[in-house]
Parts: structure tokens; sequence; C-alpha cells
């Protein structure tokens, strides 16, 4: 399918492994423009190596940022150019017991997590909104509702991010800009692989059989029953930016595989 992605430029935070390197990929089969970015000029490197070799006539490029130093993200959005389709996806987690937790990990959290959308959102979505074309979309998680007991910050980000999503896309009533928030379930980024390989090594078990009791006796209401891909994730952002997903906008569209349950 041509999503009409041709020429059209895309930043992705958090965009040199998991998720938003799939999505990257699949912007430039599109033929998008794609900006990655990392928290390490090595990463970056590293990640725009890979795709100049798989797509050598795309237009790639990459800016590192830490979003957890305003001094980056200041230079971030002094040279940032001028950008289409904001892809807010860079993310960290630390699972910890919530009474021994202290407020500067909140903090970090929500710094990376939340303020990095809010920032960029803040600077772009005028911009979209004055030539009446744009796209934004948050990368969510599960946890929002879910909310595992060692990932209450994290937790409490995720949730964040589907008010201020909502409230974003408030402000484009009537134009063609778009603002949603994709809602990923237990997917099989670089991290999940190496918890599945971790744990199988401790236990003396086969990757396949340690995935097979996480959805058995940890993450009971997914009807997926498996991790999903980073493609299958990516499929679902790359449509929503397109225009054929013109009459989307305020959504919070689910891909955790039934995990979260509800009708809605």
């Amino acid at each position: 399918m041509n999503l009409n992605l041709k020429n059209k430029t895309v930043f992705i935070t958090g965009s040199t492994s998991g998720i938003g390197y799939a999505t990257a990929k699949l912007f430039l089969k599109e033929g998008a423009s794609v900006i990655l970015n990392g928290r390490s000029q090595q990463s970056v490197d590293n990640s725009l190596d890979l795709l100049i070799t798989e797509f050598p006539n795309a237009n790639i490029s990459g800016i590192p940022t830490d979003f957890s130093k305003k001094e980056e993200i200041t230079r971030l959005l002094k040279y940032l150019p001028p950008i289409d389709i904001l892809v807010n996806n860079v993310g960290i987690y630390k699972g910890t017991s919530f009474f021994e937790m202290p407020d500067e990990e909140w903090t970090e959290q929500f710094e990376v997590n939340v303020m990095s959308g809010v920032r960029l959102s803040r600077q772009l979505l005028p911009k979209m909104i004055a030539k009446n074309w744009g796209r934004i979309i948050f990368i969510s998680s599960e946890c929002a509702t879910l909310v595992p007991e060692d990932l209450i910050a994290y937790s409490t980000t995720k949730t964040a991010m589907l008010a201020v999503s909502r409230g974003l896309a408030q402000l484009t009533k009537g134009t063609a800009v778009t603002v949603n928030t994709i809602i990923p379930g237990s997917t099989l980024s670089e991290g999940a692989e190496s918890f599945l390989a971790d744990v199988a090594e401790k236990e003396g078990k086969t990757v396949e059989q340690v995935e097979k009791e996480f959805f058995v006796n940890v993450r009971t209401s997914s009807l997926l029953q498996r991790f999903a891909s980073v493609e299958e994730v990516a499929n679902t952002i790359v449509y929503l930016s397109s225009p054929l997903a013109a009459a989307t906008n305020g959504a919070a569209i689910k891909v955790d595989g039934g995990s979260m349950g509800g009708i809605i």
C-alpha cells in the first residue's frame, strides 16, 4: 500500500533500536526522509550505517540527544529542521520497589518520557498548524493501565502521555494536523530479548519456554499470548502518520494483543 509519505520529513526520538528503529525503517521504505535520534553520537552513527547500507538512496540523518539533559534539548530544538511527522518514542524505565525509588528517579523518568514530547510538540505543533498538515504520535504502553507494581513511576509517565496527546489534539480542531497515541503491549524489543535470554539461562529453560510462562503467569490478560514484533507496532505508527489516517485524531490506539481489556 502506498501511504503517501514520500518526501515527508520524520523525526523519531529513541530510534536507534527497538520500536523506534523499526519505525524508521518502515518510513524509509515508504519514501520518507528520516531523522534518527539516540542518546549518544555512537548509537546514532551505528544505526545510520546500517540504514544507509539498506537504503543507499534514502535521505537519512541523525541527531544525538540525551533528553535528561536540558542543554542537549535546547541544542536539539535550535537545530531541528522543519518536521512533518514527530514520533515521541523515547522512554526509560527502572524496575524498582515503590518504597525504594527516590524522587530523582521519578523526575528523570518524567523528564525523558513525558517532557521530551511536551517540549518538541510545543515547538513543532504551531508550525504544523500554520502549514495545515502534520502528525504527532506519542508511544505509550500497556503499563499505562496495567501498572506493574515495580513500574509505578514508568506507568505514571505512560498514563500522562495519554492526557498530553489528547489535549494537543484538541488544539488542532479544523486543521489537517492530528495527534494520536499508540499503546503497545509486550513487544519483542532488544530489551525483551535480553530479559528472556537471561531468565532462560538462570532457570535452565529455553527462551520459548520462558516466553510461554510469561504469558501464563504474568501477562495473563493477553489474548495474543506472545510478544508482538517491533515491526507489528511500527506498522500502526506509520499508518497513523500517513495522510490516509486523516480521520483519526485524539485517539489512543491499542497494539497490545488484547492485554488491556475493555471494548474501547
